[in-house]
């Protein structure tokens, strides 16, 4: 499900924040609640993207095209 924003307060006190595909209208409302958060946290903010399931690379090696 799109634009669904996942917050989880670790143990450690460590903010998670975990998202799937955000919607190109959303996507700067999102991004500047996440910074608020960073803000009013007073930590950094680390972002690991997520390699999307089912998404493959096409290129080619010696004149031969195929994907993984």
């Amino acid at each position: 499900m799109p634009d669904t924003i996942k917050i989880e307060i670790l143990e450690d006190g460590t903010i998670s924040i975990d998202t799937d595909s955000i919607s190109g209208q959303n996507h700067v409302s999102a991004d500047s609640f996440l910074a608020e958060i960073t803000k009013l946290a007073g930590g950094e903010r680390v972002t690991n993207k997520k390699r999307v399931k089912g998404a493959y690379a096409v290129h080619t090696h010696e004149s031969f095209i195929h994907s993984h």
